[in-house]
């Protein structure tokens, strides 16, 4: 067991909808959910008050109104998050250049050797929390321990505006009273197949052997077999490779006319493209989704031998792979396009900035 290591998981408290009742005073201590409407959409996020009713992330904002009547729905303001989201690495990077990112509102942190020479990592993440308070006006839950998993576990103890610590010698008595569904990496899917199976805590999951967890649950029974042991050995990675990069729009109203939902692709692609070349990456799997009324989801890909290097190609192509869905058949009420199996690219390589899409023959 690597007892030595010093890292703290933080995740921001209801992120988008805190950040939306931070810059909005009328929205504070109401119910809200970020996306979405009363008809139609999905909820991107809800306030710790919509949560109160049931109300979570990615549900059908429909169904987010029946819970709770009185929710207030507003738009996302992407822009906003990710710049709200840099300040606060701005922070983390203050303590340690070992920061991985798992999205705009929550990261690890390897501690161990920090810029400032402290020793505790409870008060880095305790000095974290309140300059994040004092100049975003936000608040962030934290998790303490020697590992990742335990770390991450730790956070989610004492949400919203919390910090959690799971020492070493904590770990296996902690571990062994905690509900299996607490488990992070453990879905409720998962949970509900342990417990037919008499799983409750970890104390009973720490019963099986690893040749009957893998027999069950496959590649994943290894992992399931270390972490109630309190054993992950995975480091902090600074630089995460990213596997992909898209775009989509959901409309508020079902397209059945396929001319229209090449016009909404051919958007679509223009705003991926510049992802793309902000990015410097290039990738040879392309794909197109389209989502349905009842949220039915339908996949096309298309892998090339080279790197897509032209923005009109991306585009002719993922044409082609909505054909291939057969759209005439469909209301839709998403279209997507992403890339994937992606490399770095030279954008002095890069022939297409001249490219129009209106030089294409799409109909």
């Amino acid at each position: 067991m690597e007892s030595h290591r010093k890292i703290i998981h933080i995740d921001m408290d209801a992120f988008f909808a805190s950040i939306e009742q931070r810059d909005f005073p009328h929205l504070r201590g109401k119910p809200v959910a970020v996306g979405g409407s009363r008809e139609r959409g999905v909820v991107a996020a809800a306030s710790y008050e919509a949560r109160k009713f049931g109300v979570r992330s990615a549900m059908p904002s429909a169904l987010a109104y029946r819970k709770c009547p009185q929710i207030i729905f507003t738009k996302s303001r992407f822009n906003v998050y990710r710049d709200v989201s840099y300040q606060i690495r701005k922070i983390f990077f203050e303590y340690t250049d070992l920061v991985e990112p798992l999205s705009l509102d929550e990261a690890y942190l390897d501690v161990t050797e920090n810029k400032k020479g402290i020793r505790s990592a409870i008060q880095i993440a305790k000095e974290i929390r309140e300059k994040i308070n004092n100049t975003l006006n936000l608040t962030a839950s934290a998790g303490v321990s020697y590992n990742k998993f335990l770390a991450k576990t730790a956070s989610d103890l004492d949400k919203p505006d919390g910090l959690s610590v799971i020492l070493p010698e904590q770990a296996e008595e902690f571990l062994e009273q905690l509900s299996i569904e607490k488990f992070y990496g453990i879905g409720s899917v998962t949970a509900e197949k342990m417990k037919k199976l008499g799983i409750y805590k970890g104390k009973d999951l720490k019963e099986w052997p690893l040749s009957h967890l893998n027999d069950n649950f496959g590649k994943t029974g290894k992992f399931y077999y270390y972490i109630v042991r309190g054993i992950d050995n995975r480091k902090v990675k600074p630089h995460r490779e990213r596997k992909s990069i898209g775009a989509e729009r959901t409309f508020s109203k079902d397209i059945a006319n396929v001319e229209k939902m090449k016009e909404h692709l051919i958007r679509i692609g223009d705003i991926l493209w510049e992802r793309i070349i902000k990015g410097n990456k290039r990738g040879k799997t392309l794909t197109v989704k389209i989502k349905l009324h009842n949220f039915e989801s339908h996949t096309k890909s298309k892998t090339f031998e080279q790197l897509v290097t032209q923005k009109n190609k991306l585009v002719s192509e993922a044409l082609l792979l909505l054909d291939e869905l057969e759209p005439q058949t469909f209301n839709v009420r998403l279209l997507g396009i992403s890339i994937s199996n992606l490399q770095d690219f030279d954008s002095n390589d890069d022939n297409d900035s001249s490219d129009d899409f209106q030089q294409l023959e799409l109909f």
